[in-house]
């Protein structure tokens, strides 16, 4: 009987080398997993850092063009009202030299002359942002004025494109 249990007793044993192997080669696997599962995080952290930093660049790249451009927009609206002054001003010193000059005729034309001379000599000068400028300060010192101003635009606005 001793034997039989010295058996059982070897054999239990023998049975428990065999799970520690088995749990050594499963701890070697588990940490090999834990390595790839590492090293995939590794590299799609670094792809994800490139992704980003290729979208940053292609961002900042839109925004210069988008500078760009919106400052060429701003330059040719500014040559544009300047080309718009010199046109008014030249209209304005054709009339003086073709119109009447005397009598009730001849003052009016002068008036006029003088206004559209004026008028494109200041388009020519101040341009857009001239007049933009102008136009706020006058706001500034006129609020009231320049809000009924703004809300008779708005109905009158209103009234021309309703179909009633």
């Amino acid at each position: 009987m001793a034997n039989a249990t010295s058996y059982k007793g070897n054999e239990g044993n023998k049975g428990g080398m065999q799970g520690q192997g088995s749990h050594g080669q499963a701890g070697q696997a588990k940490e090999e997993v834990k390595g790839a599962a590492q090293s995939a995080m590794d590299t799609a952290s670094s792809m994800a850092s490139n992704a980003a930093s290729a979208v940053k660049d292609a961002a900042s790249n839109i925004g210069e063009k988008a500078k760009d451009f919106a400052s060429g927009f701003g330059d040719r609206a500014e040559s544009a009202f300047s080309s718009v002054g010199q046109g008014i001003q030249s209209v304005g010193d054709t009339l003086r030299e073709r119109g009447p000059r005397e009598g009730m005729l001849g003052s009016a034309n002068s008036a006029i002359a003088s206004a559209l001379h004026e008028g494109g000599h200041y388009l020519n000068q101040e341009g857009l942002s001239g007049m933009a400028q102008d136009l706020t300060s006058m706001i500034r010192r006129n609020p009231l004025p320049a809000l009924f101003l703004g809300v008779g635009l708005g109905f009158m606005l209103a009234r021309m494109t309703s179909r009633s």
